[in-house]
């Protein structure tokens, strides 16, 4: 099993930026591949952006891409967004999640944090 908990959510001002973190702790040798999902209210959660264990392969949701940064941290059991150039459609629950494989994988989340709010005011 891995635990997640995220942090690092808050509300922004259009334009301001925030990092998340989010931390693995349990069976960390299981986080191949770490991501970050957002659900608007209203809406389906969708995904942002993913990374390998290694940190050298990431992934975006076209819409964040040059606004978003993903990163690992020395000890891989740490996942960070930077989140830059906010805008009120980025106002959502953020989620952390594990899943094995390969960042363009196939393959589920399988664990999830209890995410963190992010609100963007215009």
């Amino acid at each position: 099993q891995v635990q997640l908990a995220e942090s690092g959510g808050g509300l922004v001002q259009a334009g301001d930026s925030l990092r998340l973190s989010c931390a693995a702790s349990g069976r960390t040798s299981d986080t191949h591949v770490m991501g970050w999902f957002r659900q608007a209210p209203g809406k389906e959660r969708e995904f942002v952006a993913a990374i390998s264990w290694s940190g050298g392969i990431t992934k975006y949701l076209d819409s964040v891409k040059g606004r978003f940064t993903i990163s690992r941290g020395i000890a891989k059991t740490t996942v960070y967004l930077q989140m830059n150039s906010l805008k009120p459609e980025d106002t959502a629950v953020y989620y952390c999640a594990v899943k094995y494989g390969a960042v363009y994988g196939s393959g589920e989340y399988i664990y999830w944090g209890q995410g963190t709010q992010v609100t963007v005011s215009s």
